[in-house]
């Protein structure tokens, strides 16, 4: 495949060129993402489209409905699939 069928494809998979937020460039990278489902919370490792002005994070339509699905199932506390890797706690400002 030559490098103009390759932009092209990448155009078509990538919903924004640039930042939809500040404009800026986006560049692809692996980042850590905080979920919380009731009184749990999980972090998942996930690639992201990053806007290298403002940070922003664009994720792909298949994991947003990884989100929910494990929101859905830290809700119903089902995490027995799930690695403990330690304890939150509350404390007072």
């Amino acid at each position: 495949m030559d490098k103009l069928a390759k932009e092209k494809m990448m155009k078509q998979t990538k919903p924004f060129d640039k930042c939809p937020v500040c404009g800026g460039e986006l560049t692809e990278k692996e980042v850590e993402k905080l979920l919380r489902g009731g009184v749990n919370t999980a972090i998942l490792k996930v690639k992201a489209e990053v806007c290298l002005h403002c940070g922003e994070r664009l994720y792909s339509q298949e994991i947003v409905k990884r989100f929910d699905e494990i929101r859905k199932k830290l809700e119903r506390k089902e995490v027995a699939n799930f690695q403990p890797i330690g304890q939150s706690f509350q404390v007072a400002a």
